[in-house]
């Protein structure tokens, strides 16, 4: 950045909070100036609220829960939140017609909990009947109990705003249950086909929507040029994972690269809190969009609605930041 060369420290911190305070001191005992990290909400708000009282500039690419950035003014995300997540399917819902909407969802998991809840929220002020809500255990892998109460209540749409391998299990088991109704879920979606195995069948998620910052046959001139180099490099095209942990590091080189250029002492406090106001200040296009900050560690981007056809993957809408 600006003539330094960036080394980066990568540390597996185990999808654990304890592990990742471990993780983040031996990392300060390396000499880092910043943190891409982490991946999921639970170790990243632990992160969160030990890096602040270090000033450490912090980017996470994929973490939503909505206290992740409430710590501090060094926490940013390349993601939107869960809560963002459930009002723009709400208000998608209402846009396609649905009037009766079911939902099921893992009731463990910080990032279900928080999309259904505010789906919920939002469908209701927009006049959308929520018929029925059905939770369901971390690791289960039988959902026709929760199903069939949705499926008897005949609603016109079903949310699952849960992750790819238990999005999978539930469109499919709905599919053997008879239920043809279209499903709608967040960026937990992103996997669900075309990697390296499919979680449901192509027939299976035909119809189905979910919304994301990233698909692969995005036609955009910069999205085509990061697919055509990662498949280049691994093999296989990239996910949202990837999108967005693109864009994390594109967000903070962009803020080193301004910093080093004003001569400040490497690694020292005021080395820090430039980085964290070159963040907040500027603007990066990357691959899942234009990304900006406005007072939070929030990105204001646009969502795309992702939808299923002949096992393919599209952009179905486009929602812009108001």
């Amino acid at each position: 950045a600006g003539g330094r060369q960036i080394v980066p420290i990568a540390e597996d911190e185990k999808g654990d909070s304890t592990e990742a305070i471990l993780v983040y001191n031996k990392l300060l005992d390396e000499n880092v100036c910043a943190i891409l990290g982490d991946v999921t909400s639970t170790p990243t708000i632990a992160l969160a609220q030990k890096s602040v009282l270090d000033n450490i500039p912090c980017v996470t690419a994929s973490a939503t829960a909505e206290d992740v950035v409430a710590h501090g003014n060094n926490m940013f995300r390349a993601t939107v939140t869960d809560p963002f997540q459930g009002v723009v399917l709400a208000e998608f819902a209402k846009k396609q017609g649905y009037q009766r909407v079911g939902t099921i969802f893992n009731s463990g998991g910080d990032y279900e909990i928080g999309v259904n809840n505010a789906f919920v929220q939002r469908a209701r002020e927009l006049g959308i009947e929520v018929v029925s809500q059905q939770g369901y255990p971390t690791g289960a892998v039988d959902f026709n109990a929760q199903l069939t109460s949705i499926i008897g209540l005949d609603p016109d749409a079903i949310l699952a705003p849960n992750y790819y391998q238990d999005n999978g299990k539930i469109v499919t088991q709905a599919r053997q249950l008879g239920c043809k109704k279209p499903f709608m879920g967040a960026d937990g979606w992103a996997g669900i086909i075309g990697g390296e195995q499919d979680y449901a069948s192509a027939a299976d998620l035909e119809g189905c929507f979910y919304c994301s910052a990233f698909v692969a046959s995005n036609p955009d001139e910069k999205v085509q040029h990061f697919v055509k180099a990662y498949t280049e490099e691994y093999g296989e095209a990239p996910t949202n994972f990837c999108s967005l942990g693109y864009d994390a590091a594109m967000i903070l080189c962009s803020a080193l690269k301004t910093v080093e250029k004003r001569g400040y002492t490497y690694n020292s406090n005021e080395y820090r809190q430039a980085i964290i106001d070159a963040i907040a200040s500027g603007v990066v296009e990357g691959v899942t969009g234009t990304l900006s900050y406005q007072g939070t560690g929030d990105p204001v981007k646009s969502t795309l609605i992702i939808t299923f056809k002949d096992g393919k993957e599209s952009i179905y809408d486009t929602i812009n930041p108001s």
